[in-house]
């Protein structure tokens, strides 16, 4: 297997904490990608980590070279970025914030360990509430708050963008528009600022013929907001959409693209928000979270905003951060 890595003029190390659904779903999604050069996977459960590690090797043959081992803590030097999916499972009917007092006990006993052998790696968190859990993890590990990085809204981004492209029956690719604020039910979408080429939705509706008034944002609203409810009492849980995701904020970060994301991020005042994790528009490179993109908002999403980091401070000051 060492002789791999001949196949690699830069190498890239990913390691992922946690080999449950969303964690083997990234893993597989990112091994196709042919992004990386080497992917250790931790669990706790080491009879499910051997089974996902020897039925993703297994599929060697399909991909590009890849090193892909069961590891543990110390395996965690030279990563360039640790992906952490770690934590107790949604159960259905559960909120992502009624999950932080126990997902906050797991991770006061996995985050030291990532920061002692990790210390360079930008941390990029997916366990819910994933707001709430960034936070905890930039507070719990020391690291520059570029560094730590939540998956934020970019699932829910793009669910709403697919919605919308649905409904008026164009690619996904030429819509526009971004969820901001908590990864949950106070998530913002930003209808004055959504576009389909350029054309905003409020002069692109008029001339398209088909039924964009408020009663239908808010049901394509209610649709992207709902999204993981529906999809967790269909099949117990949501894992292949949030894998995809997670691979598309690894590429900014390992390829340095500077792409905008709408990643959760420590807010330091925008919007009148600090001292929690949000997700904004970010230029996500490969030092983390270079910048946020200050967006002109009306007054009405501002206060949504604002009201959605309410929210996620609560259950922080709840659970003592």
């Amino acid at each position: 297997m060492g002789t791999y890595g001949q196949f690699f003029p830069q190498r890239s190390k990913v390691a992922i904490i946690g080999a449950g659904m969303v964690g083997s779903s990234f893993a597989y999604a990112l091994m196709i990608s042919g992004l990386v050069s080497e992917i250790v996977i931790l669990d706790v459960n080491k009879d499910r980590l051997e089974g996902e590690v020897m039925d993703l090797n297994h599929g060697m043959p399909f991909v590009r070279p890849v090193i892909i081992r069961a590891g543990d803590y110390p395996d965690l030097k030279d990563t360039d970025l640790v992906v952490i999916t770690a934590g107790v499972a949604q159960k259905v009917g559960e909120t992502r914030l009624e999950l932080v007092h126990r997902n906050v006990a797991v991770f006061r006993e996995i985050i030291p360990k990532v920061a002692k052998y990790a210390a360079g790696s930008v941390l990029l968190v997916a366990t819910n509430p994933v707001d709430v859990m960034t936070y905890v993890t930039y507070k719990l590990s020391g690291f520059d708050k570029r560094r730590v990085i939540g998956s934020g809204t970019v699932l829910d981004t793009a669910r709403f963008r697919y919605l919308l492209s649905n409904h008026c029956q164009i690619d996904p690719a030429n819509v526009h528009a971004y969820i901001l604020g908590e990864h949950g039910d106070s998530e913002v979408p930003i209808w004055s600022l959504a576009n389909i080429a350029g054309v905003r939705f409020s002069d692109y509706c008029p001339v398209c013929g088909r039924d964009c008034g408020p009663i239908k944002k808010e049901k394509i609203f209610e649709e992207v907001k709902n999204a993981a409810y529906k999809v967790i009492k269909g099949k117990g849980a949501t894992y292949y959409g949030i894998g995809l995701a997670m691979v598309n904020i690894a590429e900014s970060i390992l390829r340095d693209e500077y792409s905008v994301l709408t990643v959760s991020s420590l807010m330091e005042g925008e919007y009148g928000l600090k001292d929690l994790c949000l997700s904004l528009p970010s230029v996500v490179a490969r030092e983390g979270v270079m910048k946020k993109i200050r967006l002109e908002l009306t007054q009405e999403e501002e206060g949504l905003l604002r009201r959605s980091g309410e929210v996620v401070r609560k259950v922080l000051s709840e659970a003592g951060f």
